[in-house]
């Protein structure tokens, strides 16, 4: 497996665990029975924990279509790997200003995140001008 694609997987874990972890920390409060309870979730940490988790089951398909389609359209793997790894960083600083309840600072990693899936998304279209 490619860097690129245990970042994918990485990717899938940090969003898992975004969720996890509160359920865990409330696992008094928490009723497996009714996993979905708004109840749950109306403590402020608990809210951003799951705006978090949403959050990041939205980006992860756009991320992974991004990172297979650069690499079966053999775009340069180096910099595929390289964009999955910032990625993934930028989504697990933007998972704790979520916590964090830091706004501003969170819309700013949301883009920047957007704008490394793009990049790699059109990677094969530009793999001919790339220096690598």
């Amino acid at each position: 497996m490619t860097v690129a694609e245990w970042c994918v997987f990485g990717t899938l874990m940090l969003y898992l665990l975004t969720i996890a972890s509160i359920k865990w920390i409330g696992f008094r409060r928490f009723d497996n029975a009714r996993p979905r309870d708004p109840n749950f979730y109306d403590d402020p940490i608990g809210a951003r924990a799951l705006g978090a988790h949403q959050n990041g089951i939205e980006a992860f398909p756009f991320f992974a279509a991004a990172v297979l389609l650069a690499e079966f359209r053999i775009a340069p793997q180096r910099l595929i790997d390289e964009l999955a790894i910032l990625f993934l960083i930028v989504r697990i600083a933007y998972v704790f200003t979520y916590l964090g309840n830091r706004p501003t600072l969170r819309s700013i990693l949301w883009s920047i995140g957007f704008a490394i899936n793009i990049a790699i998304f059109f990677m094969p279209a530009l793999r001919n001008h790339l220096p690598f």
